[in-house]
């Protein structure tokens, strides 16, 4: 399945406490529940939290899933980029 970033513009979050990011995550995981039910291949790997952003990582069958989790969750999509390569330190031994 393919790899996604999807950036969200989310005025304040990167103020948000433990707690409030703890109910955001079981939002998220909830609908993700919902739609692994309606036999929909989506899944939520982590998301960064900077500024007023967050950045999350899902793998997914296709683009109208995210907007569907979006859609569902009510946490907004700015931008999907699809992801073509993961490259870490490892990268360079070859």
């Amino acid at each position: 399945m393919p790899r996604y970033v999807i950036e969200r513009d989310i005025p304040g979050i990167g103020l948000s406490d433990r707690e409030a990011l703890g109910k955001a995550a079981e939002k998220s995981n909830g609908v993700i529940s919902a739609m692994k039910m309606e036999q929909k291949n989506i899944q939520w790997e982590h998301s960064y939290v900077a500024g007023d952003k967050t950045f999350c990582i899902y793998i997914a069958d296709n683009e109208s899933l995210l907007q569907e989790h979006s859609q569902r969750s009510g946490f907004p999509i700015t931008k999907i980029i699809e992801v073509r390569r993961i490259i870490d330190p490892v990268t360079a031994e070859r």
